[in-house]
């Protein structure tokens, strides 16, 4: 207990924050609408004016609620001046302001006849925006029909998937994923199937920070995904609904909602969305076993029923004040029999035996989390003091069946079919407090500081059984319980500072980590204790108008899953396993990054990493009973160079062209299974998407992505490239969308994969239902109208992420 309190002492400096009180000052508080419609104004420019000099006493702006106020005000005779975009200037009747609060009489503004009607002066949103320390994709301006949110990211600048789904970023695994700015907390089947349950139409951006900053979570090496959803913060009601299918080798179905209600100090949504998705799996897995051959199909076909929900509240106190609250959970249970049928060959080619498996498996899985947060703006200054508690669940139950046939070279059965049952538990339980502050010291200077703590509880619960004499008879060598405990306290401190054309951000990061855990079935236990420090650095110089470089530094962690820590092997298969090592250790990595921009194109893109310890499946083979076991194991070094360019950019005002081309360079040294492995390979992809405007608000858009061979880990993977078609249509005033959209046409999106060392000779195939059509039609129903017009602008930690099955 006293060694948590020495964390918790400096941030109680900080809740005790002193706040002067001016004996002769006060507040002066007011309102602006439209005197048209009597909706608030806002983002408009408020200027308080001292009379008789007419010096500026204040400069502020209204909020989205059309308040504005100033603080710490000395007494004497003033008048207040607004100006906002659409609207004829206006000024107050000049007042006296004493010693006590004073709220004006709202402040109505005429439309200026320059004024737009009823619509705002919208700039028109680009696909993706480079901002100074993250790439955006704008979802909405993309055809998203019939695509999960995995889909999405696929088509997001330098991001691809490797063989079972995982997230790799500019050439690099180990990617956290936040929803809404909060962390996701799952990695690996968990992560992929909940993004597959989460439709793309429910999304509004997708920000990718490789290099985040000291006050996010110093975990994933390869940066920080975040995926903003869709939420209209207009006021009165308004929502959006859409409904689709699809078709691939089976048919599929979905829907869902969004709506919100905001009014007044309050500001509410709730959304839903359900989907029906029968689906399939190919995997072909050829293993060299000494001078014999065991060729392996597996057919996978889950049908899925998802959904996804949540609902949140702000309620705005005072313009200083906000406290919020957000619920949100999804559930994807599927049933799936999968069917695989393994060959062996001696060396003359011949047939020697087979082994045909069925797996009927009935799975549920389910999570929900939320989050209580609240928001203190301590002066107009900037100070600013931030809360969030978090509260997340994660559980998972599967009972699974295996019927193994085993037959001789001629094809005969030998023996009885052999009855085997599985069932698994697993629960996740995470709880986390985080606490930060900013504190401008001027205009130009800026520090950031924060403390978060966060306590972990995974529970794995394995039985397996075998059927003998029409009964169940437990194997203890294949049953075992996995607790795993880990508490995470960090703080950190960071300062900003700007100049003309130069802008420097560092920071400093403290990790201490605690981790315990036990298997029943191995008696082996986990034992960690560590400190770590993670630095950061961040410089964008502004050269002119045109011409803007930017670069950054990151020390990172990837701490191992909380599953891959379990000392048990599973099997999928009489001949295939995984299994977690208890001795796993964090992989570290050194990140570095420069952009180079004109305008808005990237020219460049260039990063270089370097990890040690990086974790990767490192597979054991047994040649006399032919099982091959993977576990995770800690590789000596990875280093990886990358390369890319290219924007969105309009060719003529109905043709857009967005084709990023990049290069890589992977170089891998480690000692495996006692032997020395180095492996090194240049690689190159290119992703384009062409999208053509037409008359009658009909838009058209042709994508097409090739990569070549590449090294992901110990895996070297082979050429892979695709494209799909697309077109949607809006009509009813905008207010409806239909979309039609075909994905992979020639069914060419595969995984191919070799896998060579040691006596390991394994190539690889993997390949998911991409090709499909999606018909979709989205309608949007409420308070659409813009306020008032205004020029837009285009514009819980690594616990969550490390859930996986």
């Amino acid at each position: 207990m006293r060694n948590h309190l020495k964390l918790y002492l400096p941030f109680l400096f900080l809740l005790l924050i002193k706040v002067n009180a001016f004996s002769q000052s006060s507040k002066l508080s007011g309102s602006i609408l439209s005197a048209t419609d009597g909706n608030a104004v806002e983002f408009a420019s408020v200027a308080l004016i001292q009379l008789p000099d007419s010096t500026r006493a204040g400069l502020g702006m209204s909020n989205e609620k059309g308040v504005f106020s100033f603080e710490n005000i000395k007494p004497g005779t003033y008048l207040v001046k607004v100006i906002a975009v659409g609207y004829e200037r206006t000024q107050s009747k000049t007042f006296e302001l004493g010693n006590i609060a004073m709220v004006l009489p709202a402040l109505k503004l005429k439309g200026s006849v320059k004024t737009l009607k009823e619509v705002g002066i919208i700039a028109k949103t680009p696909l993706i925006e480079q901002l100074a320390d993250r790439t955006v994709l704008n979802v909405e301006q993309i055809n998203t029909a019939g695509d999960n949110a995995l889909d999405v990211l696929k088509r997001a600048p330098g991001v691809k998937l490797d063989k079972d789904d995982n997230i790799i970023l500019k050439g690099k695994s180990g990617v956290n994923v936040m929803i809404d700015g909060k962390m996701s907390y799952m990695s690996g089947l968990e992560l992929s199937t909940y993004l597959k349950s989460l439709p793309g139409s429910v999304m509004s951006k997708v920000e990718l920070i490789s290099n985040p900053p000291s006050s996010f979570d110093a975990a994933g090496s390869a940066g920080i995904i975040n995926i903003k959803l869709k939420r209209n913060k207009l006021q009165g009601f308004n929502g959006t609904a859409n409904i689709g299918a699809g078709y691939g080798e089976y048919g599929k179905g979905y829907g869902g909602t969004t709506i919100n209600y905001n009014i007044g100090k309050i500001s509410t949504y709730a959304r839903f969305s359900y989907g029906y998705y029968n689906s399939f799996n190919r995997l072909t897995m050829n293993r060299k076993i000494g001078d014999e051959q065991f060729n392996q199909r597996n057919f996978w076909h889950p049908i899925t029923k998802s959904s996804d929900y949540s609902a949140g509240a702000d309620y705005y106190i005072n313009d200083r004040h906000t406290v919020g609250v957000l619920w949100k959970g999804s559930s994807a249970p599927y049933t799936t029999n999968s069917e695989s049928r393994s060959i062996n060959y001696n060396a003359a080619n011949q047939q020697m035996g087979s082994v045909y498996s069925q797996n009927p498996q009935d799975n549920t899985s389910g999570n929900y989390a939320i989050n209580l947060n609240y928001r203190f703006k301590i002066d107009t200054a900037g100070r600013e003091l931030g809360f969030d508690l978090d509260q997340v669940n994660y559980d998972n139950s599967r009972t699974e069946q295996y019927f193994n046939s085993y037959f001789d070279a001629a094809g005969s059965r030998i023996g009885e079919i052999v009855n085997l049952r599985n069932k698994g538990f697993g629960d996740v339980n995470i709880y986390a407090v985080k606490i930060d502050y900013v504190h401008p010291f001027s205009k130009t200077l800026k520090a950031e500081a924060g403390y978060k703590s966060s306590w972990v509880k995974t529970n794995s619960d394995v039985s397996f059984d075998s059927l003998k004499t029409s009964n169940w008879i437990n194997d203890p060598k294949r049953t075992n319980q996995f607790i795993y405990r880990e508490n995470i306290n960090a703080l950190y401190l960071s300062f900003g500072q700007s100049f003309k054309q130069l802008e420097l951000k560092a920071g400093l990061r403290a990790e201490q980590t605690l981790g315990k855990g036990a298997s029943s079935g191995t008696q082996e236990k986990i034992d960690r204790k560590y400190w770590q420090l993670f630095s950061t650095f961040f410089a964008s110089w502004k050269i002119n108008e045109n011409h803007q470089i930017q670069g950054s530094y990151a020390r990172r962690i990837n701490r191992p899953s909380y599953s891959d820590l379990n000392p048990f092997a599973i099997y999928s298969d009489p001949y295939t396993a995984i299994k977690g090592n208890p001795l796993l250790l964090p992989s570290f990595s050194n990140n570095i990054e420069l952009n180079y921009h004109i305008k808005s194109f990237r020219v460049i893109t260039l990063s270089y990493a370097k990890s040690t310890d990086v974790i990767s499946p490192v597979i054991y083979q047994n040649n006399q009973t032919k099982e091959s076991i993977s576990v995770d194991e800690n590789l000596g070094r990875a280093q990886n160079l990358y390369i890319a360019t290219g924007s969105p950019f309009d060719l003529t005002k109905w043709w857009n062209n967005n084709t990023e081309i990049s290069f890589a360079y992977d170089d891998v040294k480690s000692a495996v299974q006692g032997r020395a492995y180095n492996t090194h390979k240049f690689s190159w992809s290119v992703n384009t998407e062409q999208t053509f405007t037409l008359p009658k608000d009909l838009q058209f858009t042709y994508t097409f992505y090739y990569g070549s061979p590449s090294v992901s880990g110990l895996y070297r993977s082979l050429e892979y490239y695709g494209m799909g078609v697309s077109a949607r249509k809006t009509f009813m005033n905008k207010k409806a969308t239909v979309s039609l959209k075909i994905t992979d046409i020639f069914d060419t999106n595969k995984f191919r994969a070799n896998l060579r060392y040691n006596n390991v000779d394994t190539y690889w195939q993997n390949q998911w239902e991409s090709r499909r059509i999606n018909l979709t039609l989205n309608y949007k129903f409420g308070n659409m109208k813009v306020k008032n017009a205004r020029t837009r602008s285009t514009g819980t930690a690594d616990e969550e992420r490390r859930v996986k099955n």
